[in-house]
């Protein structure tokens, strides 16, 4: 399995999706969003050379690296989740929810001493701290060992208290609860679990943001493909419930992409029994914003009502994405991309360009009529080990076959 591709074709998918995750639900975070000075669409990419050469229809790459200035889409979801929280908290109704009245004065006031917490391998924290920072209010963030020092670096800068613990991502969010719990702090945690689904749920929906710009970006064109990796989950249940519910029965073949060393919805898919399936263990791979081992319940109960595929996949294959959308065909975009960014790109140019990957081809109804869609989550956010992957060959982009 190491250096291999692996499929689990998920035939228990419906096709439905909570209403949670609807265009109108979508509107109004985008709305929240947009009262933010820092608000600008991101980019929806198309790579009409290099879908050529893949032979494909077309590839569209949404790029997540130009959010707010902070190199990732994950401030979505925290930022409308501390908006939703400061809303109930204040009774504030969800149509005066705006940046504007967040950082008011009186806003400001009632909430002075209030402390967020949260766990993180990057970029969820950053965003925590980005919107603690704006809202004056403090934040506390802990990240797994194994954490990159400029992802630490990045958000100790915005003014949070943060630190590398010596465990495992899964162990440092039970950390993070515990001192929530003992010290009084909210905990802003982008995974659920029994009793804590509320404030995931509202991260959730804070990233169909991104979902509805990219239907409006995409016009007319309906993709036949949509490609999600998943760590916990949250992205890939929010996007797939989203496009699932905008499309009804003409939604795109959704398939889940994770590593082989964190791959628990890939896990939970193939057992098939009912119960959802962790993975223990260190959870190494170069996919920091992947490596996560216990799914979140809310994305599992959508991804397994509307996914068509889980994969897993080694490193090679994210290590292939960074090369490819770094280095475009032609006058195609450029793409700055991050390990956990760039391997769905990297898996569709993996499983196009393969001989010995065709039978994976069928099975995902991959051909010259597709229309894929992707989702570049991050830019370079550890700029050392995207050079070191770009610029000097870390991880062969596929081993000998």
């Amino acid at each position: 399995m190491e250096n291999s591709i692996q499929i689990v074709h998920w035939a228990a998918a419906r096709g439905n999706a909570p209403s949670r995750f609807s265009t109108e639900t979508a509107q109004a975070v985008r709305a929240f969003h947009h009262s933010f000075p820092e608000y600008a669409s991101t980019p929806l990419v198309r790579l009409k050379e290099l879908a050529t050469h893949l032979g494909v229809a077309e590839l569209y790459v949404k790029d997540e690296s130009k959010r707010f200035g902070l190199n990732a889409f994950k401030v979505l979801g925290g930022s409308w989740c501390i908006g939703r929280y400061i809303a109930k908290k204040l009774d504030i109704q969800l149509e005066e929810l705006t940046y504007k009245r967040l950082t008011s004065p009186e806003t400001r006031s009632a909430l002075a001493g209030l402390t967020f917490v949260t766990a993180t391998d990057g970029n969820h924290g950053r965003g925590i701290a980005w919107t603690a920072a704006r809202l004056g209010v403090s934040s506390v963030v802990y990240m797994p060992k194994g954490s990159a020092r400029e992802r630490l670096e990045n958000i100790r800068s915005l003014g949070a208290k943060a630190e590398i613990t010596p465990w495992n991502y899964d162990d440092t969010v039970r950390y993070a609860s515990r001192q929530a719990e003992e010290q009084g702090w909210v905990l802003i945690q982008d995974t659920s679990w029994e009793g804590y689904e509320e404030i995931p749920g509202w991260i959730m929906e804070g990233y169909t943001t991104l979902a509805l710009e990219t239907a409006e970006q995409l016009g007319g064109v309906r993709p036949t493909h949509l490609f999600l990796q998943a760590g916990v989950g949250a992205m890939a249940g929010a996007v797939a419930g989203f496009f699932t519910s905008l499309y009804g029965k003409d939604r795109p073949i959704i398939t889940v992409v994770e590593p082989h060393n964190a791959n628990c919805m890939f896990c939970t898919a193939q057992a098939g029994d009912g119960k959802l399936h962790s993975v223990t263990g260190d959870l190494n791979t170069i996919m920091a914003g992947l490596a996560c081992g216990e799914p979140c319940t809310i994305a599992w109960d959508i991804l397994g009502s509307c996914a068509q595929n889980f994969l897993s996949v080694p490193d090679y294959v994210a290590a292939k994405g960074m090369r490819v959308l770094g280095n475009p065909l032609g006058s195609d975009p450029r793409i700055i991309s991050g390990e956990s960014g760039a391997v769905t790109t990297g898996l569709t140019a993996e499983i196009m360009g393969r001989d010995d990957l065709a039978s994976l081809r069928e099975q995902l109804n991959l051909g010259q009529n597709s229309v894929i869609l992707c989702i570049s989550t991050e830019g370079d956010t550890d700029r050392e080990n995207y050079r070191s992957i770009v610029w000097d060959g870390k991880y062969p982009s596929y081993p000998s076959v």
